[in-house]
C-alpha cells in the first residue's frame, strides 16, 4: 500500500488515512465511471474511499474494491471504506437495515465508518428527496439521539467499526456528546471545507472534543446547478493559491489539500480524471511553510459551495448557526 499514506487516530482507537478518495459524482452516466475510477484510485495508492447510499453507486465502488482484492492489490483490511445513512432512514429501527442493505450492494461484511449524512429527517420511503406538491421537502420528526443509539447498536454488531456524523452544526454535535448514557462518540464529523470556508471554529470544538474533522468540497466544487451555488468565485483560480503552488511547483488543487492535512483535518479529494487522482496523490510529496498556511488562513470568506437550500426551511437545517 501507498508507504507515504498518513493515518489520524480516531476516538475509539480505529485508524483513518488522512487522504481519502471522494466518490459522489452527479452526472447519470457516472455510474460506470464509479468502477473503472475506484479501481484506478486503489491501484494509485488510495486506501481511503469515501462514499454514501444517496450516491446510488456503491455497487460499482463495491465491485471495484473487491476486483483490487481478488487481484491481490490489497487486502479488505488496507482499505477504509466510509458509507452514510440518508436521511430518509433516520428513524432507529430504518439504520440498521439502511446499513445492511449499503453492505448487500457493496458485497462487504463491514464497513470502517457509518455516519450520519445530514441531521435532516425526511419522509421515509423510497424516494431520496420526498417532495409535497409544492416542491417543498418533505421533513421527519427524529430525535437524533435516538438515531445516534442505533448506530452505537451497529457498531456493536460489528457491522461498522467506527461511527460519526455529517454536515453537523456545533449545538448538534453537543446534544450528542451531552446525550444520557452516551455509549460512543462521534469519531468524525464530515463537512464541507477550504479555504473559502476553513471552519477553523468547528475545527476548534471538534478538536476540543477529540473528533476528527473530515474535508468534503476541499477542492471548491464541481458546478453542479441543483447541490452547489453558481455565483461563487472558483477556488482553485485563487491568486494566492497560485502564487504558493507555483513556488513549490505543485497545483493549487495539492495546495489546498495539502493545507488541509497540516492543520489536522482528514482530507477527501474527489475527481473522475486519472490524470488528477495520480497527482492527488502527490500531497505527501511537500510541505507548505508557516507563512504559507497563514496566507491561506487568511482567504476564508465563509463562502460555501453546497448549501443545500431544498433544506433551509426544515428546523434542523444545520448551516443556519455561526459554526
Amino acid at each position: 500500500m501507498n508507504p507515504k499514506g498518513q493515518r489520524a487516530k480516531l476516538n475509539d482507537g480505529h485508524f483513518i488515512p488522512v487522504l481519502g478518495f471522494g466518490t459522489a459524482e452527479a452526472k447519470e452516466a457516472a455510474k460506470s465511471e464509479a468502477l473503472e475510477v475506484t479501481k484506478f484510485a486503489i491501484e494509485v495508492g488510495f486506501c481511503h474511499i469515501d462514499c454514501a447510499y444517496v450516491y446510488q453507486n456503491e455497487e460499482q465502488v463495491g465491485q471495484a474494491i473487491q476486483s483490487k482484492i481478488s487481484d491481490g492489490t490489497v487486502k479488505r483490511e488496507d482499505i477504509f471504506y466510509t458509507s452514510k445513512l440518508w436521511c430518509t432512514f433516520l428513524r432507529p429501527e430504518l439504520v440498521r437495515p439502511a446499513l445492511e442493505k449499503s453492505l448487500k450492494n457493496l458485497q462487504l461484511d463491514y464497513v470502517d465508518l457509518y455516519i450520519i449524512h445530514f441531521p435532516l429527517a425526511m419522509k421515509p420511503g423510497e424516494e431520496l428527496l420526498p417532495k409535497d406538491e409544492n416542491g417543498k421537502l418533505i421533513g421527519d420528526s427524529v430525535d437524533l439521539c435516538h438515531t445516534w443509539e442505533a448506530l452505537e447498536k451497529c457498531k456493536d454488531a460489528g457491522l461498522t467499526k467506527s461511527i460519526g456524523v455529517s454536515n453537523f452544526n456545533h449545538k448538534q454535535l453537543e446534544k450528542i456528546l451531552n446525550k444520557p448514557g452516551l455509549k460512543y462518540k462521534p469519531v468524525c464529523n464530515q463537512v464541507e471545507c477550504h479555504p473559502y470556508l476553513n471552519q477553523s471554529k468547528l475545527l476548534d470544538f471538534c478538536k476540543s472534543h477529540d473528533i476528527v474533522l473530515v474535508a468534503y468540497g476541499a477542492l471548491g466544487s464541481q458546478r453542479v446547478k441543483e447541490w452547489v451555488n453558481l455565483n461563487h468565485p472558483v477556488l482553485l483560480e485563487d491568486p494566492v493559491l497560485s502564487a504558493i503552488a507555483k513556488k513549490h511547483k505543485q497545483t493549487p488543487a495539492l495546495v489546498a489539500l495539502r493545507y488541509q492535512i497540516q492543520r489536522g483535518v482528514v482530507v477527501l479529494a474527489k475527481s473522475y480524471n486519472k490524470k488528477r487522482i495520480k497527482e492527488n496523490i502527490q500531497v505527501f510529496d511537500f510541505e507548505l511553510t508557516p507563512e504559507d498556511m497563514k496566507a491561506i488562513d487568511g482567504l476564508n470568506r465563509n463562502i460555501r459551495y453546497y448549501e443545500f437550500l431544498v433544506g433551509v426551511s426544515h428546523p434542523e437545517y444545520p448551516f443556519s448557526e455561526e459554526y
